[in-house]
């Protein structure tokens, strides 16, 4: 087994569902770095309410090897794959690796939230626009929906908080 590099870069692995913790163990006992970040959910039963930690990235965890570990990575179990384009692998940035690490060491409450790109379809799911169909648009520090007249060809951009938005399924 070759030594990890502090210098290979970080890699996302897809791993078996609800296999995330004991990949992540197994990549360690390898002598790997690894990194499945965990957050505290609230779940409701039928009975209670119960704190549990949950995967941040259900399906995935981030390892850092080279090239050549590659093969000791693909062969430990629970892994399915190393995340990339085609057959080639594509590395993680480190600045993301750590800003997670940091979001998670911090004691803040976190959460897995939605990916919204600038121009993407969403709907407003609560508040007096509840069910508002728009484009959303990324203004500084602040998201706007905009929502289109088209037989005007006018546009109306409202500013609103993020938590309120979710992406539409977009039809291929």
């Amino acid at each position: 087994m070759l030594p990890p590099s502090s210098r290979a870069p970080w890699y996302a692995l897809t791993v078996r569902p609800r296999h995330e913790r004991a990949t992540a163990r197994s990549l360690r006992l390898k002598g790997l770095e690894e990194f499945s970040p965990l957050y505290r959910a609230r779940r409701l039963w039928c009975d209670r309410i119960k704190e549990l930690e949950t995967e941040l990235f259900p399906g995935y965890v981030f390892c850092r090897f080279s090239y050549e570990q590659r093969l000791l990575v693909l062969n430990t179990p629970g892994v399915t794959s190393i995340v990339g384009f085609g057959k080639h692998p594509v590395p993680v940035d480190d600045g993301e690796i750590e800003a997670l690490r940091a979001v998670v060491t911090s004691g803040l409450p976190i959460q897995p939230w939605p990916y919204l790109r600038a121009g993407q379809k969403v709907r407003i799911d609560q508040g007096c626009l509840e069910g508002v169909a728009g484009i959303v648009l990324r203004d500084r520090d602040a998201f706007r929906v905009l929502i289109n007249v088209e037989i005007l060809q006018r546009t109306v951009a409202v500013e609103i908080d993020r938590a309120l938005l979710t992406p539409i399924a977009q039809v291929a």
